[in-house]
């Protein structure tokens, strides 16, 4: 097999990526292909479980790519608190909750179109969320994103409770 066709290698990340991000940076990866054949758009790595404070850097940066995201559906048991609506740069965010444990934010452009994210949990190793990062962003990912989060070792699960502030802990650059 070669290096390429392996899973675990990602020759879109460079070899050194442990450097520290500043609080604050948003930390996402998205398909860089115009197809969108795989199952997931992108992922993205929060820093928290707080929506309040991780999501308007996320809405924010996939503006900058995408446009406007109308609407943002969350899986409830993944986040702290959830508001039925948030303002991120001047503009209504509607958010809408689901008991669904499928390890996604789906982000809504417009009226129709969905974008599907990998939520890599904050209590992730960088070894972990790189990985999980990587392989949801591959054009020919068929995984599902909590079968990804399982072969990554980076599954939610009772690491929820046990978190910690990730303010100065080492992040993959982006």
């Amino acid at each position: 097999m070669a290096d390429s066709d392996d899973p675990r290698v990602s020759p879109l990340l460079p070899d050194a990526i442990h450097q520290a991000v500043r609080p604050g940076t948003v930390l996402l990866r998205m398909e860089t292909t115009h197809a969108r054949e795989g199952i997931l758009d992108g992922a993205w790595w929060p820093r928290s479980r707080d929506i309040a404070t991780e999501l308007p850097g996320l809405i924010g940066a996939l503006t900058e790519h995408l446009g406007p995201v109308t609407r943002v559906g969350l899986d409830t048991g993944a986040w702290e608190e959830l508001p039925t609506r948030l303002i991120v740069d001047d503009r209504v965010v509607h958010i809408d909750s689901f008991p669904v444990g499928d390890d996604t934010v789906l982000l809504t452009r417009g009226d129709r179109d969905h974008f599907s994210f990998l939520v890599v949990p904050p209590h992730a190793t960088p070894d972990a969320a790189r990985a999980a990062m990587a392989r949801a962003v591959r054009a020919d990912n068929v995984t599902e994103a909590a079968q990804i989060l399982i072969d990554t070792g980076t599954r939610r699960g009772s690491a929820i409770a046990a978190e910690e502030p990730r303010q100065g802990r080492e992040r993959p650059e982006e």
